[in-house]
């Protein structure tokens, strides 16, 4: 299995329009982070996590040119700001592209994109066949996937697992039943805002202590915000199987 972060900043990424901050105006490239994102290949097929407003480059970036499944971790906009940018896969590569997502997920998809779901066949709007994703283990472009439940505050988020590797982004909490489905987790990728309390967020005192609890081989931090500190100088704060992920990172996954 093959890992590529797409994008490992926060609903505003990094830098932030106008914000003058060291890591804004950092030319380290690890500082320039697009909205949380990846990519997975196993056993022959791409599932992407995520499409949010960054989506169109990140596929661009990363070249590419097919994606077997979809899965949306929730509704918000930096996690599906980009769907309409799925045209490509529908009319270049004649894909109707396959996309998980909760109840909740749908519902918001639809609203805010209400033009590619009405009774007219408009003929540029993005196609999807959406798969309700629950509680229970399911199959993406034939490949396994377990759901992981968090919470964002008040709205649940889908993490998800496959195989040893699993990906939680916008928690703040998780239930031990929902915690239990990580474990024996050997990569484990999971969100760190900050350093200050948020009420919708991990910050990266929460986070190293999830990755504590679960002791994967490896975790990596995402979702990052500019307040979270530069690459360079977090990274050595670091436990020794913890890493900082930045945009473009790929990593082979057992």
């Amino acid at each position: 299995m093959k890992v590529t972060f797409l994008g490992t900043g926060t609903s505003g990424g990094v830098p932030v329009i106008g914000c003058r901050c060291e890591v804004c105006t950092s030319t380290d490239p690890r500082d320039k982070r697009l909205r949380t994102s990846a990519m997975i290949e196993v056993d022959g097929k791409v599932i992407v996590i995520d499409a949010g407003p960054d989506f169109r480059y990140q596929m661009l970036r990363a070249d590419v040119t097919r994606m077997d499944a979809l899965l949306i971790t929730h509704g918000h906009r930096d996690h599906i700001g980009g769907l309409d940018d799925i045209r490509p896969f529908n009319y270049l590569l004649g894909q109707i592209v396959d996309l998980y997502c909760d109840q909740i997920g749908e519902e918001m998809i639809r609203q805010q994109y209400p033009y590619a779901f009405t009774d007219h066949d408009y003929a540029f709007a993005p196609r999807v066949n959406f798969h309700r994703v629950g509680y229970e283990p399911f199959i993406a472009a034939g490949i396994p996937v377990m759901p992981i439940e968090v919470m964002h505050y008040r709205l649940p988020v889908k993490g998800y697992r496959i195989k040893d590797f699993t990906y939680i982004t916008d928690a703040k909490t998780v239930t031990d039943a929902e915690k239990e489905k990580m474990q024996g987790t050997k990569t484990l990728v999971i969100n760190a805002l900050h350093h200050n309390d948020h009420i919708a967020h991990y910050t990266l005192t929460e986070a190293l202590a999830v990755i504590e609890e679960i002791k994967p081989e490896r975790a990596y931090l995402i979702h990052m915000s500019h307040q979270f500190g530069l690459h360079a100088v977090m990274e050595k704060k670091m436990p020794p199987n913890v890493k900082i992920a930045y945009d473009g990172l790929v990593i082979e996954v057992n």
